[in-house]
């Protein structure tokens, strides 16, 4: 079902090295029985590529160097339908690259290299500008933590400016100013996230509503905090409810949260409620845990749509 609001990501584009190994190595450890791949990643590629697999509207904003990676990523996207006139490549810069370590049980380790996702320039700003004035009021603006701090807090309080709604993925996690989520409609952190940010430890659903709490204390109008195989807690000012978990037998979890991005972003723009784009946002999660890879793992509208309809 194609969404006449657009969903606008700003954010990352990386290059995405996966070894699946049977277990991560200990420091010094040497484990040769391994495969191999080069994929599309970047957490703001793999939401902008969900979204617009799920059947969204997608504008992408964001660089790649002046390299092969970089192509390979701009043909990602374009592939699926994204529109990616406002992915500027940067001639001075590498591509981001990231080196992922993915064990038998789907965890994964992650090391990453920005490269031109660090790089913007005034002229970037008024591009987001412009964009965000052009796009229908309503429109969600997804966001992360991948690229400066600056440009995020930049696009989320001109996109509030514009009427739209703002979906902020707090990942990865880096200390954040209360005042940031006074332009949030809702956040999504994992459990590690909601924890560094609000110093609760969150192990479990209580823990989680109680991180939730506080996150709408600080502005957000929902949390989402997302607990892997546990489900997620949707948290407003006067409500809570847990929404248990797909069951799947996890290959590789790199993108399931980008997954989940895209999805919760689609459901909303076709007029979900909260709670309905969250079990919608969660079935594209679990697929994408089930495949190696990031943007190899992004499952299409009709698999999710076939997988609930299962259910």
């Amino acid at each position: 079902m194609m969404s006449t609001a657009k969903i606008i990501v700003i954010g990352s584009l990386n290059a995405d090295m996966v070894v699946k190994t049977p277990r991560r190595p200990a420091a010094g450890e040497t484990i040769t029985d391994a495969q191999f791949i080069i994929v599309g990643g970047g957490k703001g590629a793999n939401q902008a590529l969900s979204a617009a697999r799920l059947g969204g509207n997608v504008i992408m904003i964001g660089h790649v160097g002046a390299d092969d990676f970089g192509s390979m990523l701009i043909n990602n996207l374009s592939r699926d339908g994204v529109d990616i006139s406002n992915v500027r490549t940067v001639k001075d810069a590498t591509t981001g690259v990231a080196f992922i370590i993915v064990d038998a049980k789907g965890e994964n380790s992650i090391v990453v290299a920005p490269g031109a996702n660090r790089v913007w320039a005034e002229e970037d700003y008024r591009q987001i500008e412009k964009v965000l004035e052009i796009a229908p009021p309503g429109s969600i603006i997804l966001l992360q933590l991948e690229i400066p701090l600056d440009v995020v807090e930049y696009a989320m309080k001109k996109a509030a400016d514009c009427g739209h709604r703002v979906a902020l993925d707090p990942a990865p996690s880096r200390p954040l100013s209360d005042e940031v989520f006074r332009y949030v409609e809702i956040t999504t952190p994992n459990e590690h996230e909601a924890s560094q940010i609000t110093g609760v430890e969150v192990k479990d659903v209580d823990s989680a509503r109680r991180a939730g709490e506080l996150l709408v204390q600080k502005g957000a109008r929902y949390a989402l905090v997302k607990l892997g195989a546990s489900g997620c807690v949707i948290v407003a000012s006067d409500s809570s409810e847990h929404i248990p978990a797909f069951a799947v037998d996890a290959v590789d979890t790199t993108a399931a949260g980008d997954a989940f991005a895209g999805g919760l972003a689609v459901a909303l723009t076709e007029g979900k409620s909260v709670r309905d784009a969250v079990i919608f946002a969660s079935a594209a999660g679990a697929l994408s845990a089930t495949r190696l890879g990031a943007q190899s793992s992004l499952p299409a509208r009709t698999e999710v749509d076939e997988f609930l309809s299962s259910r």
